[in-house]
């Protein structure tokens, strides 16, 4: 039905006949002329109708309502009025014939970048948003992504596999979506919150290599980063250490940002998990900047000053060149300390003035000679401000951590367009849960400890370092892994110190259990949060942007309206509707 798109036409293209079809973007009656801009997803072109030479048309195109479907045929001609910011703004189509081919209702907002319509209004008519450019361009960076990471891993022997969407349910991990079985009354699928035990099968089976584009499900509490039902990259392989894993998708992330975004020399740092809590409070550490915590417990404690000397911990960051904040700004910033979600009790500060004095909220407590202790040992300078923090060491660190990383944006230090990469390596194998007085798997129960922390699951489960690690780039965990246990023996200690009775570790992974016995290579893989990856390539905090169809924040479509009730005679058939009657 066309010739050309709306988005290809130049000066070189001048005298062709074309026919173009879209939808009406805009009109301008200007009496002997009338100008219409045409838009598909490709561009716009402006379609140009004469009064003198076809008076019918250009009526007619009077007549065209904004999101009308038209198809337009006529001839090139160079603009007299040039758009420069158009690809297409040096010419215009001079039309000798018009068809609508459907008509429109006015749509609900202005489909343009600066539109008039809130969230969740573009939300409930989603396919209206997608024509804006924005999004349509956030599916094809989605798009380009997903090829460019077949291409890499093709290279590379990966192949390809789908695994189940209806598995069975596990009580590790993130609340499972479930499915209820009508040929199997009273039992129930889940849908998978990743193909982990899949793919460990798989190389069980010799596939060596495997990776899947794969839509992975959770039912938890949701935010910016998270969506009900999400896509990962999901890889594993078969014969390697941590190093080949890693060096393997350092090559993927080098690939993606040559291919998607023109960086090239990207570099990946390593990091334990211990010196990420201790130096940055996150096990996600955004490393674009500094601000490295610094601990004064040996300077600042039994000095007098109860709130330190009771504390735990007493750490602090340098925010260079703040020395001059008003009283103002640091009362803010003592209260912003100590909203909820951050959990401080209070803030202490140093400045640090450019005459070499020091000024501080505890002066009464140290000296100008101890304040310069501490100024030293945080590396300050004239014109640096201290921001220290005391308490409970976890809490101390993660409270500082998000005081780090507001400061950053308040300096302007988290540049979205530079990229820092990094591993974040040995993580805790497991971590122990109050409530239920029992250990869980920080990552899953199939992680592998390191090797020289075996001896440690019998005699001090707690200490077990797991040969694991995390893609961190710009403070957003991308995607995390782990080599797997792959000895029957090993896995079924793992279970035991995981608070399984072997009678449960069958029930739920027998299935596992027995194929180690037929002869499981070492493997290992990792994960990696598509959604996510698009979100930070595109310079976005919301996967939402990067998702064609997503979910609001109570986990719900409105322009579907999903979740919603079933009919009746469904859960009867389901074997639920006696049950929905009795609890009724």
């Amino acid at each position: 039905m066309r010739s050309h798109t709306c988005g290809e036409l130049r000066l070189a293209d001048s005298g062709k006949e074309v026919t173009l079809c879209g939808w009406v973007q805009r009109s301008r009656d200007l009496g002997g002329m009338t100008f219409v801009d045409l838009r598909d997803r490709y561009g716009i072109t402006q379609l140009a109708f004469n009064m003198e030479t076809h008076a019918d048309l250009c009526k007619e195109a009077r007549e065209l309502g904004r999101e009308f479907v038209i198809s337009a045929t006529g001839q090139v001609i160079e603009r007299s009025s040039k758009n420069k910011k158009n690809p297409t703004g040096e010419i215009e189509i001079l039309v000798q014939e018009l068809k609508i081919l459907n008509t429109s209702a006015t749509p609900p907002f202005t489909i343009e970048e600066e539109t008039d319509g809130g969230d969740d209004l573009r939300m409930k008519y989603r396919y209206l948003d997608i024509r804006r450019n924005s999004v349509r361009q956030n599916l094809e960076l989605r798009h380009k992504m997903a090829i460019e990471t077949r291409n890499y891993l093709n290279q590379f022997s990966f192949i390809e596999v789908e695994t189940p969407v209806l598995i069975k349910s596990t009580p590790e991990g993130a609340r499972d979506f479930l499915v209820p079985s009508r040929m199997n009354a009273g039992q129930f699928y889940a849908l998978p919150q990743s193909p982990q035990t899949f793919k460990q099968l798989l190389m069980v089976a010799g596939l060596d290599r495997y990776f899947q584009i794969v839509k992975c499900f959770r039912d938890e509490d949701l935010r910016a980063d998270r969506q009900p039902e999400f896509t990962q990259i999901d890889c594993e392989m078969s014969f390697v250490t941590r190093d080949d894993v890693l060096e393997t998708f350092e090559g993927l992330a080098r690939h993606l940002f040559k291919a998607v975004k023109g960086i090239e020399n990207i570099t990946f740092d390593r990091m334990s998990y211990a010196d990420a809590m201790k130096y940055y409070g996150s096990d996600k550490p955004d490393t674009r900047f500094g601000m490295r915590f610094v601990e004064l417990n040996e300077h600042a404690q039994n000095k007098g000053f109860k709130v330190f000397d009771d504390a735990e911990l007493v750490v602090g960051i340098n925010a260079s060149g703040c020395a001059e904040y008003t009283r103002k700004q640091l009362d803010a910033l003592t209260e912003w300390v100590k909203r909820p979600q951050i959990g401080a009790t209070g803030l202490v500060y140093v400045k640090y003035n450019e005459d070499g004095t020091f000024k501080s909220s505890i002066d009464k407590f140290f000296n100008q000679d101890q304040l310069k202790t501490w100024a030293d040992a945080m590396d300050a300078r004239p014109g640096d401000l201290l921001l220290i923090l005391a308490g409970e060491t976890a809490r101390a660190r993660k409270a500082l951590g998000e005081l780090r990383l507001e400061m950053g944006k308040r300096l302007e230090l988290r540049d979205p367009n530079t990229f820092s990469c990094l591993w974040v390596v040995d993580f805790p194998l497991l971590e122990w849960d109050e409530e239920s007085q029992r250990f869980f798997a920080m990552h899953h129960p199939f992680t592998s400890p390191l090797k020289e922390d075996f001896e440690l699951l019998s005699t001090d489960p707690g200490k077990v370092r797991a040969n694991a690690y995390d893609m961190v780039i710009n403070g957003v965990e991308i995607g995390g892994g782990s080599i797997r246990i792959f000895d029957k023996d090993l896995q079924a200690k793992m279970f035991e110190v995981l608070g399984f009775t072997a009678e449960e570790a069958k029930a739920q992974f027998g299935f596992l259990m027995d194929a180690f016995r037929y002869g499981a290579p070492p493997h290992g893989g990792v994960a990696f949060g598509f959604d996510r990856w698009c979100s930070l390539f595109g310079g976005s905090e919301s996967i939402r942007d990067y998702i064609a169809f997503p979910k609001n924040n109570s986990g719900r479509d409105v322009m579907i309206d999903s979740p919603s009730p079933v009919d009746l005679k469904q859960l009867e058939e389901l074997g639920l509707a006696l049950k929905i009657k009795s609890d009724k």
